[in-house]
């Protein structure tokens, strides 16, 4: 089985979403990890998310004889990545920055763009984008996407007011 596979199964039987997953130097095991979509529980990942994930992973990792020095397993952040086709459906509505491999027909010399995901139609994802004259749609695909993540939407305000 593939190490990827491995870790994301394991992570699906806890009962969370495996967001991204990278192999660092010296035997470092990064994990990021969310609520799975469907799932009743919202909000933000706690400590005790992670805890629970990294117990069973490093069981998982042992028994399955995998060489690794040290697993750390957290949150994806306020501007969690985007990396399945499924991500984008889950966030509709929401504004995203997404950099392109390269520049679409229609855009010349231009690959990063922020705006509001739209529903995905099968594989073709959406991005509404502001220009001078009002707004226009990217089309494209995940292959298309170097790298996209969330913007983070952050309110100072006191809970109070």
């Amino acid at each position: 089985m593939v190490l990827l596979d491995l870790i994301e199964k394991t992570v699906n039987g806890t009962g969370y979403d495996l967001v991204d997953f990278e192999q660092a130097e010296r035997g470092l095991f990064r994990v990021y990890i969310d609520f799975l979509p469907d799932g009743l529980e919202k909000g933000n990942i706690a400590v005790e998310d992670c805890e629970k994930v990294s117990h069973q992973l490093s069981h998982v990792l042992t028994v399955e004889n995998v060489n690794y020095e040290r697993l750390e397993v957290s949150s994806p952040g306020l501007d969690r990545p985007l990396k399945k086709v499924s991500d984008y459906a889950r966030f509709v509505g929401c504004e995203v920055t997404v950099k392109l491999r390269m520049s679409m027909p229609g855009t010349p010399n231009r690959k990063t763009f922020t705006g509001v995901v739209h529903e995905p139609e099968g594989e073709n994802l959406k991005l509404e984008f502001e220009v001078k004259d009002g707004s226009a749609m990217l089309e494209f695909t995940l292959a298309d996407v170097d790298k996209a993540r969330l913007v983070p939407q952050v309110d100072f305000r006191s809970r109070k007011a």
